[in-house]
């Protein structure tokens, strides 16, 4: 346990790796479960808070030694997964984020544990504490379930931060409807060309109406592809096999800002200019394999989509959306309040951007956290 030069004054910072249930210490050294754990100097937290995502690092996340300041203890958690988006299983995730749950349980010994769902990180979080409280999540088809998945303990709290619905649902809110070759990253249907000048912005109703349908279309005809393809590769003996998915930077609101205006910028998404991010090599699901589409990107049948685990959530609950964010929408956070089963939940705004980097926006977000968990747990 050290300061580490670079950790706020006040805040030590431990590393810790742990084996999961299901996966054990590579050769090489690494712990499946790696994090990092935060609190105020010679303090013991009675409250800790756990953050983790799909894919994205989250052992130095920016809200740590915010909230460890003010005095709860703040666990930034990786599964096996971080970094490895394309062979992502939910069943063993949450197994891997159950190990965090239950080492500041046991070991930090915090007596309330408030999970963090941030961006992408909303359902995961959302899906553990319902598998937790009500086990329903069952793995991929021809797979046997993680090790431990049910024997998770649940936490007490959950906070939902600029986070989306669910993968599958921000994937096709995201993925361009004008595709009309998975093959073929060129071809495209001008009618629902989304850059086309003729077609807008601002974009007429009708259009909206018919991209919107040409973005779900798209999805279910992705996941009748990979379900069939998955029968040929299996046939001849392969496992699973990977594959690309182009131009998934394409929302109508991030062009056009009057489609449920916030104080965003327009024509902006998290990787820059639509129009240039969406011909580039970079986005979510750009690199998938055929299993690993069906149980995170399928509308038809991915377990990431956070209503079904929010409709078993009834421990209090917190949302949080920014104002300024170019990938989050309001009516992201309204879809995630309502579907709380909790009684006891709570929504605001903060005027600033996904990662809340504007100007004291951070000591805000966690001011705001803070007073909603001391209310409650301290």
């Amino acid at each position: 346990m050290s300061r580490n030069p670079g950790t706020a004054p006040g805040v030590t910072r431990e590393f810790i790796g742990l084996d999961s249930p299901s996966a054990r210490r590579a050769g090489s050294g690494g712990h499946p479960c790696q994090g990092v754990y935060y609190r105020g100097v010679g303090r013991k937290p009675k409250v800790g808070m756990i953050a983790a995502h799909y894919q994205v690092d989250f052992s130095e996340h920016y809200l740590a030694e915010y909230m460890a300041t003010r005095g709860i203890g703040f666990l930034g958690w990786n599964t096996r997964f971080r970094g490895f988006e394309s062979s992502f299983l939910l069943d063993h995730a949450l197994v891997d984020i159950g190990v965090g749950v239950r080492w500041l349980r046991e070991v930090a010994g915090v007596e309330s544990i408030v999970l963090l769902g941030n961006s992408g990180g909303g359902s995961l979080m959302a899906a553990y504490q319902a598998q937790a409280v009500d086990p329903h999540v069952v793995p991929v088809g021809g797979m046997r379930p993680a090790a431990g998945l049910g024997d998770l303990m649940a936490a007490d709290g959950y906070v939902a931060s600029a986070a989306h619905p669910g993968r599958p649902e921000v994937l096709t809110a995201w993925m361009d409807g004008a595709v009309i070759d998975e093959a073929d990253p060129v071809a495209s249907d001008p009618d629902l060309d989304l850059f086309d000048e003729s077609n807008g912005p601002p974009y007429a109703p009708e259009f909206i109406k018919r991209y919107r349908a040409a973005q779900v279309a798209r999805n279910h005809a992705i996941t009748e592809w990979a379900e069939d393809e998955l029968k040929r590769v299996r046939a001849a003996g392969f496992s699973d096999r990977p594959f690309t998915v182009h131009r998934t930077w394409a929302d109508p609101r991030m062009v056009d800002p009057t489609i449920e205006p916030t104080k965003r910028p327009a024509n902006t998404c998290y990787a820059g200019e639509p129009v240039r991010a969406n011909r580039s090599a970079r986005g979510i699901a750009a690199a998938c394999t055929l299993r690993n589409w069906m149980g995170m990107w399928s509308l038809r049948h991915a377990q990431t989509r956070a209503e079904p685990h929010l409709a078993r959530i009834e421990c209090p609950a917190l949302v949080i959306n920014a104002e300024q964010d170019t990938g989050v929408f309001p009516s992201d956070a309204k879809r995630i309040y309502d579907a709380l089963a909790s009684t006891d939940k709570t929504m605001c705004v903060i005027d600033s951007d996904h990662y809340f980097t504007t100007p004291g926006a951070r000591s805000e977000q966690a001011d705001v956290i803070a007073k909603w968990i001391g209310k409650r747990w301290r």
